[in-house]
């Protein structure tokens, strides 16, 4: 296991955390060691954000006054928030603030049909997946899966909600009549039995693997999500697993992530990537300073777009 980068030594560094609430875990802790580490921090929820487009330019609004330059970003866009969070997360990119996370990786990612697109194009191994609308072509579809069991996934759910199983062709039926009538886009996916309701949470952020956890299911569910009960178990991953990790991050464009695998017959398999992985788990599972990882890694980031800058 890569050890946590020590904190860094070097200016202060004006960090903006884009986030809907201060008293979330993540973002009291980014706070905490930000502000350890002599750097200013703010904490701004987007949707309080005015951003405001103009010819030659365009700037982010608070209040009734422009915000004061950050000099970096760091994204927390949610689920609820996507579309507005990541416009204001594209005019701080045309303000020429670095942004650890670039809008349009948190784009792919946020969307889980887009990200296995770009992560499969990219030689990823994924899960078998399908997307349809007509119910006409269930066998096809239960087919192409490898049978039921299969996995149903909401197209934007997140922390294990919207993530079903049907047992058989009827439910899987009715699953789908049910959430198409609801004007829902939904993924089909194989179940993977080996998997026994566990699955591996790698964080990459820059070009390390910095911490990972074996998730388990609590009894009787299939997801193993911490915010669904499940438990978070330290682990030591073989080169191939922190590899795989490393490239599904790169391909999604993400700098920070939270990339979840699941072990099959055939392989390790990507399952999604998180642009704004949550990590209280994984400190408390690994008892590492997650949040001391990302904040240095974000102080550095800006250091190196900054010195690219004067170079130019």
């Amino acid at each position: 296991m890569t050890k946590v980068p020590p904190q860094s030594n070097s200016d202060e560094v004006r960090i903006l955390i884009l986030s809907r609430r201060g008293t979330l875990y993540s973002t009291r802790r980014f706070t905490k060691s930000a502000l350890r580490s002599g750097h200013e921090v703010r904490v701004l929820d987007p949707l309080r954000c005015h951003i405001v487009i103009a010819p030659g330019g365009g700037t982010v609004y608070i209040k009734d006054r422009p915000i004061e330059t950050p000099g970096v970003v760091l994204p927390r866009i949610g689920a609820s928030i996507t579309e507005y969070g990541l416009a204001t997360v594209m005019q701080f990119e045309q303000m020429g603030v670095p942004v650890v996370n670039p809008s349009q990786a948190i784009l792919a990612s946020r969307d889980k049909l887009r990200g296995l697109q770009v992560l499969a194009q990219n030689g990823i191994d994924v899960p078998r997946t399908i997307m349809s609308r007509e119910v006409d072509h269930l066998d096809k579809i239960l087919e192409l899966v490898g049978g039921a069991p299969v996995i149903v996934k909401l197209l934007h759910g997140t922390q294990g909600v919207g993530v079903m199983i049907a047992h058989t062709r009827e439910a899987l039926e009715g699953l789908l009549e049910t959430l198409w009538g609801l004007e829902q886009d939904l993924l089909v996916q194989e179940y993977y039995p080996e998997a026994a309701g566990q699955d591996l949470r790698i964080l990459v952020v820059g070009s390390q693997v910095v911490a990972a956890m074996r998730r388990v299911a609590r009894p009787g569910d299939f997801r193993s999500n911490i915010h669904r009960g499940g438990e978070g178990f330290r682990v030591d991953l073989p080169d191939a697993y922190r590899d795989l990790a490393l490239r599904a991050a790169m391909v999604l464009g993400l700098r920070v992530a939270g990339v979840d695998i699941i072990e099959s017959k055939t392989g390790p398999k990507v399952v999604e990537v998180n642009s704004s992985p949550g990590f209280e788990g994984l400190e408390r599972a690994t008892g590492l300073d997650i949040a001391g990882a990302i904040i240095d890694y974000t102080v550095r980031y800006a250091e190196e777009v900054r010195e690219k800058k004067q170079a130019a």
